[in-house]
């Protein structure tokens, strides 16, 4: 009996033993995965390189002044960021003004995002190629162009001129100055009312003589000018005129290794270089810097950022530091510095208000 309830057991244990083995595993859920949307990308898709084009007047890329200036704040920005020239940021030469609107239209072909024009020569052509490439940002130094794809930057020149009008005055020794200009626009009579506003304030019995050379790219006419101008009895010769500039320079260069006591006051970026001599010693007084390479440079890092102001015009003044000296000026004693900052916080202030026009220039003669 004991036997058959012991083989009953051992069965029933056998039993259990088969139905577990025989058990289906509790099957996994499977994890949910992330579905993709119609439309949409598992990555980010790469953007294409930006690519800026600079677009020179005749004065040229090398004109020591406004062109140079400029493409020196593109490729400040473009150093900085890593970019190849000619890849992603070249400038075109233009040798007349007909060659404006095709340099700026072969940017657009090109599909650059953005095209930098330099000067106020350039405000026409700029007009018509932005309604032809409305996709395309355009930057307009020095003049104002009312498309919504185009971003214009405008200086206070007739400041910055005041303050090398102050330094003139304060230098001569012959009570006789100069003054250079490119061409006979409105643009550049900013220059020589604000440099004449400058000169009778602090003097206004100083003799300013005015010359326009009809270019910007003529370096042999603005040589001629200041010799003329120095035989003359002028003794500084301050200069808005690009190119035509370097010949003024030049002229002064040659007087001084001569034995002449003459000097050039630069434009639109630090000349001090350009007038060097060979003991190192620098023809150049001092240069009314106007800030086009951080005017570039802004722009562009703006239209990057995807926030190109386009249909803004953006004025540069001496509060903004868009216009003024050099920070170094190693041909004007400490004593001249300081009367030109006594100067330079009364624009700022609005205690003066330096003008903008021959006519206004006569106002603020007769106020003086």
């Amino acid at each position: 009996m004991a036997k058959r309830i012991l083989a009953l057991f051992l069965a029933a244990v056998l039993s259990l033993s088969l139905l577990a083995g025989c058990a289906t595993a509790p099957k996994e859920e499977p994890k949910d995965e992330p579905k993709e949307q119609p439309g949409e990308q598992t990555e980010e898709p790469k953007k294409p390189d930006f690519k800026v084009g600079f677009v020179t007047d005749t004065g040229g890329i090398d004109d020591r002044s406004f062109n140079q200036g400029t493409w020196e704040g593109i490729k400040k920005y473009a150093d900085e960021n890593g970019w190849e020239e000619g890849k992603q940021y070249k400038y075109i030469q233009s040798n007349e003004e007909a060659d404006y609107i095709p340099n700026l239209s072969a940017f657009g072909d090109e599909g650059y995002n953005l095209v930098i024009a330099a000067g106020f020569l350039f405000e026409e052509a700029m007009n018509t190629v932005a309604d032809q490439y409305p996709d395309t940002n355009f930057a307009i130094i020095d003049a104002v162009v009312e498309k919504p794809n185009v971003a214009s930057v405008v200086f206070a020149e007739e400041q910055g001129s005041y303050l090398v009008g102050v330094a003139a005055a304060k230098a001569t020794k012959t009570k006789k100055v100069g003054f250079v200009g490119g061409m006979d626009f409105p643009l550049i009579r900013k220059f020589h009312a604000g440099f004449v506003a400058g000169v009778h304030s602090v003097d206004p019995f100083i003799e300013v003589v005015s010359q326009y050379a009809g270019s910007f790219g003529d370096p042999g006419k603005g040589q001629q000018i200041a010799s003329t101008m120095y035989e003359q009895g002028v003794d500084i010769i301050y200069h808005a005129a690009g190119g035509t500039g370097n010949g003024v320079i030049n002229e002064a260069k040659n007087r001084v290794e001569n034995g002449e006591k003459v000097w050039v006051i630069g434009v639109d970026k630090d000349q001090y270089e350009d007038g060097k001599l060979a003991d190192g010693k620098s023809v150049v007084l001092t240069s009314m810097m106007k800030r086009v390479d951080v005017a570039a440079y802004n722009v562009i890092e703006a239209a990057v950022k995807g926030e190109f102001p386009g249909g803004k015009v953006t004025a540069l003044t001496l509060k903004d530091n868009g216009v003024g000296i050099p920070e170094e000026n190693p041909n004007l004693s400490e004593d001249i510095i300081k009367v030109i900052e006594s100067y330079k916080d009364k624009i700022i202030n609005g205690e003066i208000i330096v003008p903008k026009t021959m006519d206004e220039l006569k106002t603020f003669e007769e106020n003086l």
